[in-house]
């Protein structure tokens, strides 16, 4: 590791404390949009804020050029009841960085703060390069990342992107595809009678026939990278509270993960040609996405050694309308977890790597 990058380490080490001793529970992130303001207003470089989201382009930034656009974000989900340690203490210890936020994605956060600053002034890129810290990415808000891209301001209708590095924790592994998610609400039915005569028609039943369906089917479609859709029944609730009543309507949640070989709407027919129940989906903004295996900073990663997955869990990459890898330091299988850590030495190496990843596009 060279000098510079080791005190690009420290700084980014500092910051991380002080971002994980301010709590930023999605939508209610501005007290962390201000530190990392006042951070770059101390490096007297100029940066600015959309909402709860910050962002500032390198020094030498030419409209003519493609950007990349380096993200990550700094809310976090609330702490659960299982901490032993005060989740917004910074605690260093063993190696290990504690507290809320730290591996998700406060690490990635930092470390793709450090590798834009080590490019900054750089003259001569063939790429600018942009660095927005977003809002609102753990409830795929609409304040987050996608209030960003419809912001002319950041988006101006001649922006040309190239692609984005979009920082959750893989440990620094390059997932090129990533599932969607499709939350659908159902409901069946029924007519309600007394559960001591026969009468009415159980709503209950009628949805049981569709959970199976739910929980026995499989798309043939199966992704390389993202392997099948999965659906998964969460909820299922009625409007009764007595227990002698037959339920007249029966709601039920299905999860669906959708790998990239299906669209939403396609997704939705079929479903909707099996089963009874009415279906209303959410919301399709968090379509599954991938980035070509041979597109350069894939190339890049993997001639460093890097290795590609496809990723079952969402992020801001589901809303990023241009090609995006998503990499950086931690491990998935910590986030949202009690006692939160990231090792040090994994902001450390994710931010070499990150310049070493930029370096052979740049």
């Amino acid at each position: 590791m060279n000098n510079t990058i080791s005190i690009l380490a420290d700084e980014a080490i500092l910051l991380l404390k002080q971002l994980i001793a301010t709590p930023s529970f999605s939508k209610e992130e501005d007290q962390t949009a201000s530190l990392l303001s006042v951070f770059f207003a101390k490096k007297g470089m100029p940066c600015f804020r959309i909402g709860n989201n910050v962002y500032a382009s390198c020094a030498h930034f030419d409209e003519r050029k493609p950007t990349i656009l380096l993200n990550s974000h700094h809310d976090t989900v609330k702490p659960n009841k299982a901490y032993t340690l005060n989740p917004f203490s910074a605690v260093e210890k063993d190696g290990k960085l504690y507290g809320l936020g730290s591996n998700d994605a406060g690490g990635c956060l930092v470390s793709l703060l450090a590798a834009f600053l080590y490019f900054y002034d750089h003259a001569n890129l063939k790429y600018n390069l942009v660095y927005a810290a977003s809002a609102e990415e753990e409830i795929s808000g609409k304040n987050g990342i996608e209030y960003l891209m419809n912001s002319p301001s950041f988006n101006p209708p001649q922006r040309q992107w190239a692609f984005a590095l979009v920082g959750e924790p893989t440990q620094m592994q390059m997932a090129v595809a990533e599932k969607g998610l499709l939350v659908v609400d159902c409901k069946s039915t029924g007519v309600a009678g007394h559960a001591a005569r026969e009468e009415g028609d159980n709503a209950i039943y009628k949805a049981l026939k569709d959970i199976e369906w739910f929980r026995s089917f499989r798309f043939p479609k199966v992704s390389d990278f993202l392997g099948p859709v999965k659906m998964s029944v969460t909820v299922v609730e009625t409007e009764n509270k007595a227990h002698n009543v037959v339920p007249s309507q029966c709601n039920f949640v299905v999860d669906i993960r959708v790998n990239e070989l299906y669209g939403f709407e396609e997704l939705l027919a079929i479903i909707k040609s099996h089963v009874t129940c009415a279906v209303q989906p959410r919301s399709l903004r968090l379509k599954s996405s991938s980035i070509a295996i041979d597109h350069p900073i894939v190339k890049a990663g993997l001639e460093m050694g890097r290795t590609c997955y496809g990723s079952p869990t969402t992020s801001d990459k589901a809303l990023i309308p241009f090609p995006a890898l998503k990499i950086g330091p931690g491990d998935s299988a910590r986030s949202h977890t009690a006692d939160e850590y990231i090792y040090l030495n994994e902001i450390r190496e994710g931010i070499e790597l990150y310049v070493q990843l930029l370096s052979k596009v740049l």
